[in-house]
């Protein structure tokens, strides 16, 4: 998924090889979270966990580095930060659950598709109805998905069901950004990162234990790997390359997880796309890159 807090897009500055290269590694790093999640030994909620518990020291310690505080917020900050760390966690658990059921380029492009919610949140906030690139984002998005889909129930009724669940990890998204919209007013993203981190760990833990998974794993590695990648060095690299890009390039930028993605899942587990995959795809992609750049 792309970067978890969502941070709000600034006028364009200039940028340098360095921070093109941070923008695409961060955006690599991402897709392969669910890489990781399918290698897992404990189940996918457990994954969920630790890979925000396994985040949570070192995601403190850059905030404290950073200078951002963590501590002495209003009331309603807390709360804002509580509810979406809720959020956050319903949003990886379903994730997690759909990686394990359908093709990793699907679910690299579903967990993303939370960008056109926010998209449509932004224009009822401003009273206004869609434009004309906006419209094409929808229509892009909704067409491109029903193509996947429908590749999907060829291969198989869980498949889709695994799209279907990785859909409502983009809508849980949505809902988690929003929920941050008032403390990243005022709070860094690194703060914001480390308390919704917190917040979501707890959740995560109690649905795996409600749902009988194992918690524990035999092997640890591809948790710490996703802990690593998707939570600190993937979300710090789009940090960091944020607000020297436009919005339009940065959302083009996402292009850069189905694609990854999609290599991991040929290379380690054998899943191949035909036309119709592909077309889908880059209308997804194509759709959620032109939301992204009506975000500003």
């Amino acid at each position: 998924m792309m970067n978890a807090t969502g941070g709000a897009h600034r006028a364009p500055r200039q940028w340098n090889l360095l921070h093109f290269a941070a923008l695409i590694a961060g955006n690599a790093a991402l897709a392969l979270g669910p890489y990781f999640v399918r290698l897992a030994d404990s189940g996918p909620l457990s994954a969920g966990f630790w890979r925000l518990a396994l985040a949570v020291p070192a995601l403190a310690l850059i905030s404290v580095a950073s200078g951002q505080k963590l501590t002495g917020f209003r009331p309603a900050v807390w709360w804002a930060m509580a509810g979406a760390g809720v959020f956050f966690a319903l949003d990886l658990g379903s994730w997690h659950i759909g990686i394990g059921m359908t093709r990793l380029g699907n679910a690299a492009l579903f967990g993303n598709s939370g960008s056109l919610i926010v998209m449509a949140w932004g224009l009822i906030a401003l009273h206004r109805a869609p434009r004309r690139n906006e419209w094409l984002a929808f229509l892009l998005a909704i067409l491109g998905s029903l193509v996947l889909m429908g590749r999907s129930l060829e291969i198989g009724r869980e498949t889709l069901v695994g799209d279907l669940f990785c859909l409502t990890a983009g809508l849980l998204y949505a809902g988690y950004i929003m929920l941050l919209q008032r403390p990243r007013a005022t709070l860094g993203n690194w703060s914001l990162l480390t308390w919704s981190s917190i917040a979501g760990a707890p959740v995560l833990l109690g649905l795996a234990v409600a749902m009988g998974e194992p918690v524990l794993p035999t092997v640890w590695w591809p948790l710490i790997a996703m802990a690593v990648l998707s939570q600190i060095v993937g979300q710090g690299l789009l940090i960091f390359a944020l607000r020297h890009f436009t919005p339009l390039v940065f959302g083009l930028a996402l292009l850069c997880q189905p694609v990854v993605a999609v290599a991991a899942g040929w290379l380690a587990f054998g899943e191949t796309l035909g036309w119709m995959d592909v077309t889908g795809m880059v209308m997804v992609a194509a759709g959620l890159a032109l939301a992204r750049s009506t975000q500003d």
